[in-house]
This record gives C-alpha cells, sequence and structure tokens, in this order.
C-alpha cells in the first residue's frame, strides 16, 4: 500500500510541475519552421526549378523578400529557418525561397540563370500572389549572395517578344542584402585580389564545368567569357539599385584557405569602390573595419527598402 502511495505522489508531482519549469521544458523545444502558403511550385522545365512562397497579410499588395541559398553553386537547398522569414512576415512583407540547378552537372549560366527566372515567375504570379512587383528584394550568403548580386547589377534580362510569358517579365529588383559574397569569379581578376588559395575553392572551378582549379586554368581561354560574365563587379553601372554587403572581418592577405578566400572581406571592399566610383548606394559591414552610417542590419535595411515610400 505505501508502495502505491508513494507511485501516486511521484506521478501527481510530475503533473504539476511549477509553471517555470514547463517554461523551461517548451523552451528547449526546437521552434518548427513555419509551413510556406505554397510549397514546391514549379517556375521552370527542370525538376530543380522550384520555389517557396509565405504570403504576408495586410492591405494592397505586398512587398516581396525572395532568399536564394548558398553552397557554392555546388550544394545547398532552399530549406529555411523561421528567423529567415518571420521578421519580414510579421512587418506584411511575402517572402520566397529558390531552388536551383548546381554544379558541375549544370554549369554556368544554370544556377544563376534559373535565380533570375525564378523573379521572373514571380512577378509574372504578382496578381494572383497579391505581390507589389515594383518591391522586390532579394538575400542570399555566399553563392546566393554572388547570384542576388549579379541580378542586382546585370540590365534587364526581359525580352518582351520571347514566346514564354515568363521570360518577357522583367528581372530588376529593388535592392539586395547579402552576406560572404563573391563580387568576382574571374580568376584572373581574384587571385590578385585574394591570393591563390582562393582558388582552391571548387565553387570557381566546376562552375564551369571544370573538376579543379588546374583543369580551370588550363582552359581559361575558353571560360573566359563566362567567368567575367557572371561577375557582378563587371555590372556596375550608374543607376543601379542599393546594396548591403556584410563579410567576416579576418582580413588577412593572402586568403589562407579555399574557404577563407571565397569568402574575403577584400570582395565587399572591391565591391564598395566600384559602387561608390559609379554612384550605387552601398553599404559594406565588417566589424571593426566599416560600418554603415544609416543600418545596422541587413533585415533592417531590406525592411527600409521595401517598406518606405
Amino acid at each position: 500500500m505505501k508502495h502505491i502511495l508513494s507511485l501516486s505522489l511521484l506521478f501527481a508531482s510530475i503533473l504539476t510541475l511549477p509553471a517555470a519549469e514547463k517554461s523551461k521544458a517548451k523552451a528547449k523545444e526546437k521552434p518548427k519552421a513555419a509551413a510556406p502558403t505554397m510549397a514546391n511550385v514549379p517556375y521552370g522545365p527542370h525538376p530543380e526549378n522550384v520555389v517557396d512562397f509565405w504570403k504576408a497579410e495586410g492591405e494592397g499588395p505586398r512587398p516581396l523578400h525572395v532568399y536564394i541559398h548558398g553552397g557554392g553553386w555546388r550544394g545547398g537547398t532552399k530549406a529555411t529557418k523561421p528567423r529567415q522569414m518571420e521578421p519580414f512576415l510579421e512587418k506584411g512583407v511575402s517572402c520566397a525561397s529558390v531552388e536551383y540547378r548546381l554544379t558541375p552537372a549544370n554549369p554556368l549560366p544554370a544556377p544563376v540563370h534559373d535565380a533570375a527566372r525564378a523573379i521572373q515567375f514571380i512577378r509574372s504570379k504578382a496578381k494572383e500572389w497579391n505581390i507589389d512587383p515594383e518591391k522586390i528584394v532579394l538575400t542570399g550568403g555566399s553563392a546566393g549572395a554572388c547570384t542576388s548580386m549579379w541580378i542586382l547589377m546585370h540590365d534587364d534580362l526581359a525580352d518582351p517578344d520571347n514566346e514564354d510569358p515568363v521570360l518577357r517579365e522583367s528581372t530588376r529588383v529593388t535592392a539586395a542584402a547579402v552576406s560572404g559574397g563573391q563580387t568576382s569569379i574571374d580568376p584572373k581578376q581574384i587571385v590578385p585580389w585574394l591570393g591563390e588559395k582562393v582558388l582552391d575553392h571548387l565553387m570557381i572551378a566546376n562552375a564551369v564545368g571544370e573538376p579543379n582549379a588546374g583543369a580551370a586554368l588550363a582552359n581559361y581561354g575558353k571560360h573566359e567569357k563566362t567567368y567575367k560574365e557572371f561577375s557582378a563587379y563587371n555590372h556596375v553601372s550608374k543607376g543601379d539599385p542599393p546594396l548591403f554587403m556584410s563579410y567576416g572581418n579576418d582580413m588577412t592577405l593572402p586568403s589562407k584557405n579555399a574557404g577563407h578566400g571565397i569568402h574575403h572581406p577584400v570582395y565587399g571592399v572591391k565591391m564598395k569602390e566600384k559602387c561608390d566610383e559609379m554612384g550605387v548606394e552601398c553599404h559594406l559591414l565588417i566589424k571593426g573595419v566599416s560600418e554603415s552610417e544609416k543600418y545596422k542590419s541587413a533585415n533592417e535595411f531590406l525592411l527600409d527598402m521595401l517598406l518606405s515610400d
């Protein structure tokens, strides 16, 4: 009888945990990402051409925040975490996340042109998805940053006479905020900037379908045009939309290894110099080295771009 009573008291104590303990246990639970309003919506002919979309509440057409994932164009997915989308959805900004074909199986222009087409597709859905086509911003890290900056700075890819209605849409966007992005992928440009270690990262070789840096350099003449075309640095011109960049603050030169080189802050320094020269609004955040006089974070910048008149 005593054993039964003891067990009863034990269960009762478990069931009546103090509120603070219950809250503590709940806090340890991993947050679940909010499900998109629409998932894996095809935007092109390839299986990887899909986009997730989160529809924000609010009066009138909503501005749009588009995430382009990183991974050296070699990996990564459009999967997102709540902290990426929630700050925007809470402000009435709709969100999208883009999947695209990967290298080396699908070398350039595939990954970048896929992302550009995704922007065109989403814009074609502006009325149906309640999007303001004049308020679209891009974000991403590493290769996603590289792609975002290319779309931001490149001339409009719209082809008004194309049989494909998606390709008739504009690729121009309002702004971009990126982190650790490659502003150039041209070996002949980035080695003088960063040192030879940057080429140890397979992003540079795989981008043009080559297996390693040696092969990429041996065949540089074959790939030179592609390398130059997909370097956002080469497309900066007067009138381009605003850009916000953030990088780690290890300024060591030459770069120490592949990972350091491919995300080196000098990419941002060179891009900021080019933007300043061309009169393009550009904010560069490198802790202890460079800061924006106006914005403390990428989200602050993007929300201002989207919500200000």
